[in-house]
């Protein structure tokens, strides 16, 4: 299954990939009708630091997801090995949220759990990066694909400096 990777040696800590993430879920997906619908828009990505640099964090939809085992309503489940929330289920009882290793799922202010949806409304459009986060990303520290690939890609990259 395609996964999000972030290169820690890349990676600014500029807020980009949670600004995309942000307006990717917003009503409009524009950034500046995004700020004016009322309700500020939720990113579901996080810029965090790490001792080798900074991680922009988000769900891992891991094989065996501790917050789907958790969740007491079946709002945690799984389609086509992607972790999703089905906010009509959610009843905001943050068992996902204490449950997930990586702190990747966040209560939002309308007591739903809101996590990395790998943006679906995105999937298919001609000319466009499948995942905002990783289209924003000014150092391209995000990457998309497997993570064979990934650490593949790492590796050409330590060799060639």
């Amino acid at each position: 299954m395609e996964r999000i990777f972030c290169d820690l040696r890349r990676c600014l800590a500029c807020g980009a990939c949670e600004l995309a993430c942000a307006v990717e879920h917003s009503s409009s997906k524009d950034l500046f009708q995004a700020v004016l619908e009322g309700e500020a828009p939720v990113r579901r990505r996080e810029v965090q630091p790490a001792p080798w640099g900074n991680l922009s964090l988000a769900c891992h939809h891991c094989e065996s997801a501790p917050c789907i085992d958790a969740c007491i309503t079946g709002a945690m489940h799984r389609e086509e090995g992607v972790v999703l929330v089905d906010q009509e289920r959610c009843v905001g009882c943050w068992m996902c949220v204490m449950a997930c290793p990586f702190g990747a799922i966040t209560p939002s202010k309308l007591k739903v759990a809101l996590k990395c949806d790998l943006c679906p409304e995105r999937e298919g459009k001609e000319g466009r990066e499948r995942y905002a986060c990783v289209a924003a990303c000014p150092t391209e520290a995000l990457f998309a694909g497997e993570f064979a690939e990934f650490k593949r890609l790492l590796e050409e990259e330590v060799v060639r400096y």
